[in-house]
């Protein structure tokens, strides 16, 4: 029978899986066994955590009613609706190329195992593992706060970008439908945006897009790993199948809009190989530009990866993780913006050499397309004035 000792801790302290050369051991306190269908199915502590469990053997056998989740259990999704205080946020970050961003939802049920944003759930007091990609928050106001933001008169026209910390057309927005009301408000008042994801959903909106898109008001950059369909399901296992991202880059060139191809993460040893391959697949599919970033393993995503690592391709395991460690001026991860999207380093520039001489062998552009706001106009989301009652 299993039962759990409670461990308080500073709220500061980070709980990390005891590993051996650099590879985490299986961690009593958490599920470490691989889910059909999930990126991890640990639900590793956040930095804030005030206190840790650890699931002790007693002797007397499993028992259903231990309250731990066995590897057997399917996680299910669930979304809570929140009213949001704020839908735009602002950006500084000289390595980032908008001002301004929205994500409609909170977490993202693709599962990604290397997404940079699975720290945020920390901030919900809910784990960066399993929690992430199953306990999702949906901003049902988003498209009626992004009306009263636009109108204020501190507001300055810059492309907004959708998606840059959760994908908008995860599996839920089907039902949700929070980024098509957005894309409908920006719609209505011209406003230039970019728009990134690993989706097909995004094909639902091509009445819209195509229209922003020639206008020049609208760019959309489609998220391509690996051209490995197995790998890809092990990485971004609910994201699209590579076949059908590849088609989805088709048919939004074919509709008119912009559409770059976002080769990212590189990881050493895994996709890396692949660099050439998935540029030729884009250019082939019609897209306009490629775009990439080296992988980083901010905060909690360092043992979630490395467990992934020892699940998944335990014979490259260690290979990989030196090499990033190289590309990180020796550390696991450094937040410094000149190189933290690609790397330093030796290994680091032959990674942008490669992906530059690919891009120009196919003519593909390095830029994102220049977006027009000149006829942004928020007095369009005003709402219509009463007619005058008849005398």
């Amino acid at each position: 029978m299993l039962y759990e000792n409670t461990v308080m801790r500073a709220p500061s302290t980070f709980l990390h899986p005891p590993s051996v050369d650099g590879l985490p051991m299986p961690d009593a306190r958490v599920q470490a066994t691989p889910v059909k269908g999930r990126g991890t199915s640990t639900q590793v502590l956040h930095r804030f955590a005030p206190h840790s469990r650890e699931a002790v053997d007693d002797g007397w056998g499993e028992a259903d009613e231990s309250g731990l989740t066995t590897s057997s259990t399917r996680p299910v999704t669930t979304v809570v609706p929140e009213q949001a205080r704020s839908i735009l946020s602002g950006n500084q970050s000289p390595d980032i190329p908008f001002t301004w961003s929205i994500n409609p939802y909170r977490g993202c049920e693709h599962g990604c195992i290397y997404c940079y944003a699975r720290p945020t759930h920390s901030y919900l007091n809910l784990s960066p593992g399993l929690d992430f990609e199953t306990r999702l928050v949906a901003k049902v106001n988003a498209a009626a706060l992004l009306r009263q933001e636009l109108q204020k008169p501190s507001h300055v026209c810059s492309p907004i970008n959708i998606g840059s910390a959760t994908d908008p057309y995860q599996p839920i927005e089907r039902e949700w439908r929070i980024t098509r009301s957005v894309l409908e408000v920006l719609h209505t008042c011209r406003h230039p945006y970019t728009l990134i994801t690993k989706s097909s959903g995004v094909e639902r909106d091509l009445d819209l897009l195509g229209q922003a898109g020639a206008r020049q008001q609208a760019c959309v950059l489609i998220s391509l790993t690996t051209l490995d369909a197995e790998l890809c399901r092990k990485l971004e296992p609910r994201g699209a199948a590579p076949h059908r991202r590849l088609l989805t880059v088709q048919r939004l060139a074919k509709a008119g809009v912009p559409v770059g191809v976002n080769v990212a993460p590189i990881i050493p040893f895994l996709n890396e190989p692949e660099i050439e391959a998935l540029i030729e697949a884009a250019a082939q599919a019609g897209a306009q530009s490629i775009h990439y970033t080296v992988l980083r393993l901010p905060w909690e995503v360092k043992p979630l990866f490395e467990e992934w690592l020892a699940h998944h391709v335990p014979d490259k395991a260690v290979r990989i993780m030196a090499r990033l460690r190289e590309l990180r001026g020796g550390n696991d991860y450094d937040a410094d913006f000149r190189w933290r999207m690609k790397g330093e380093g030796v290994w680091a520039q032959l990674i942008a050499q490669r992906v530059r001489k690919a891009a120009a062998r196919h003519g593909l552009n390095r830029r994102l397309l220049a977006l027009d706001g000149s006829a942004f106009d928020p007095r369009a989301l005003r709402p219509a004035s009463p007619q005058l009652g008849l005398f």
